[in-house]
């Protein structure tokens, strides 16, 4: 842990996460995704931009996640998908992605996991990218409500 405050540090933070959800290969989530599971990015735009996509990946912003995931929310994506799916949320490095699985299996997504190594992983790994479509929105539309990337 992290001393008599109770405090984590970030390295203990992220083993406790990692150990409550799955972590995936690149190789396992493209099968996973074949096989109907959801892959949410929650990379930021300008690493889309500059990187690419996967296909058919839906595009959750992480700093919206739980808000357009959880059933409850007001502010629920319309493509989010039902509390037993099976999502795999893939980030840049395949860090922040284990804390927000770890964070969903909270919301009561029970089969949340992540890509490991990130997007990095999955494209060295020779996994399908595309170009992203241009993520500009317009005034008052909000992140994370569009539907998955074609």
């Amino acid at each position: 842990m992290g001393g008599t405050s109770g405090r984590l540090t970030v390295d203990a933070l992220y083993a406790r996460a990692a150990a409550r959800i799955d972590r995936l290969d690149p190789a396992v989530a493209l099968a996973e995704m074949e096989d109907g599971a959801l892959l949410v990015d929650i990379r930021s735009d300008s690493d889309r931009d500059r990187d690419g996509i996967v296909p058919g990946s839906l595009h959750l912003p992480r700093t919206v996640l739980e808000w357009r995931l959880d059933p409850a929310s007001g502010w629920r994506s319309p493509y989010a998908p039902d509390l037993d799916a099976r999502i795999v949320l893939i980030c840049d490095h395949g860090y922040s992605s284990v804390l927000a699985a770890a964070a969903l299996v909270d919301l009561g997504f029970g089969r949340a996991a992540d890509v490991v190594g990130g997007f990095v992983a999955w494209r060295g790994a020779g996994q399908p990218v595309a170009e992203a479509a241009p993520t500009r929105r317009g005034p008052g539309e909000l992140a994370g409500m569009k539907p998955p990337d074609p």
